[in-house]
């Protein structure tokens, strides 16, 4: 929606703006796609961009951690199970992404003060800056899940191994992570 430059400040639609431009002049069509352009970005300052730039580079950091489990794994297990570990951890990995995407953000840093949250879920209504965040605590969460990889590889059928990671990165690890990180009700957050 843009606004009309007008006394009742109403919306008109993009579609709205374009006719009008075309039947009146071309200057009101520079000023809605203007109004496009200020309306979809956001004003970001040195510091936030620098702040999603660290949560990019730490996140990728973190992420490599999985390739790290994924060869002490293949390392562990016989020759012939080595892709079975493999694929095993690429799906950790998926599995870890829909958990924390649908749930595990929601429960772990959703507003409120009670054991979990109750907002955010698929990122509903977070900032653009919010998803760097996302992506960082992700690689956390999958990162957790990743750990008990080498325990049950050989042992484990892949469906069963798919629901432990999205169980544990949609509710185990964001509870833990809730009740110790969340700036409202986590008590290690008293320490920094």
């Amino acid at each position: 929606s843009f606004e009309k430059q007008n006394s009742s400040e109403t919306k008109m639609s993009y579609n709205d703006c374009l006719h009008e431009s075309i039947t009146s002049n071309t200057t009101l069509l520079s000023q809605c796609l203007a109004a496009a352009h200020a309306a979809v970005t956001t004003p970001t300052t040195t510091t936030t961009s620098l702040d999603v730039f660290f949560l990019l580079y730490a996140s990728t950091l973190v992420f490599f951690m999985q390739a790290g489990f994924a060869m002490l794994c293949a390392g562990s297990v016989r020759l012939k199970n080595v892709r079975n570990t493999m694929l095993k951890n690429v799906l950790d990995a998926c599995g870890a992404a829909v958990g924390f995407y649908s749930f595990g953000y929601a429960f772990a840093y959703g507003p409120g003060k009670v054991f979990i949250g109750g907002d955010n879920f698929f990122l509903m209504g977070v900032s653009l800056e919010t998803y760097a965040f996302w992506l960082f605590q992700f690689a956390f969460a999958a990162t957790s899940a990743t750990i008990v990889a080498g325990t049950l590889a050989e042992r484990c059928q892949m469906i069963a191994y798919l629901c432990y990671s999205m169980v544990l990165t949609g509710f185990v690890y964001p509870v833990i992570v809730r009740s110790l990180w969340n700036l409202e009700v986590g008590f290690l957050v008293n320490f920094w």
